[in-house]
Order: C-alpha cells, then structure tokens, then sequence
C-alpha cells in the first residue's frame, strides 16, 4: 500500500483502481499519469500489449463515447490484483454494454490492465 498526501492514508490496490477510472471519467490527464507506472502494459481485444504512451493517446481519450460509467465490482484478488466491472451506455449505440478488467497494481501504480470486452448486456 501506498500513502499519498491527498488521502494521508494507505491506498489499497481497489483505491488506485477507482482513482483511475475516476481520472478517466473525468479526463483528468494528471492524475491518471501519476497513477500510470512508465512501464505500464495495455491489452485489450484492440490492443496487444501497447505501453503507457500509447495508452495515453489512444485509450484514455475515449471517455466522451459514453453517456454513462458505473463500476459494479471492484475486487481485490491478492498480489495486488484486482478485478473490475463496469456497465456503460455509448452516445451512438443504444443499450447498455459491460466490460471486466484485470488491473495489477504495485507501489500505488499501475503496471498492467488486462481488458476483456463484453457484449450489449441489456
């Protein structure tokens, strides 16, 4: 765990995995930078294994596609792991949609998000 400033407290892995997808959200590039770790690995089913620069400029912009972002589950699962759910709806397509994601967190930092893209879920 990491303690920072802001929280004057320890960061469990799940806390830089919501401050994440808060920055996100948000488009709040300084905060997702410094959560960011220089040797960070992306892997979607569009992406192989791109790093951090490359996950900046292709990926995090895409927050204005959605109308809506919700996290459903945050779960830690050991060694700094943790999976994530989140349901969103797309300005261009109807329906709601869902994704899950393995995230791996050290020293306060992501080093490797692993996503797997769901389907229109309702």
């Amino acid at each position: 765990m990491t303690t920072t400033p802001e929280t004057a407290g320890p960061l469990t892995p799940e806390d830089v995995v919501r401050r994440m997808m808060r920055a996100y959200n948000e488009q709040d590039l300084d905060t997702a930078q410094a959560l960011l770790a220089d040797d960070l690995s992306f892997t979607s089913p569009q992406d192989d294994h791109i790093d951090r620069a490359a996950f900046l400029e292709r990926c995090f912009p895409t927050a204005d596609r959605t109308t809506r972002q919700d996290l459903l589950v945050v779960t830690g699962v050991g060694d700094g792991r943790v999976y994530v759910t989140y349901e969103y709806d797309l300005k261009d397509e109807q329906g709601t949609w869902r994704n899950t994601e393995l995230i791996s967190v050290r020293d306060g930092q992501i080093h490797e998000i692993q996503v797997f893209f769901g389907g229109r879920y309702a």
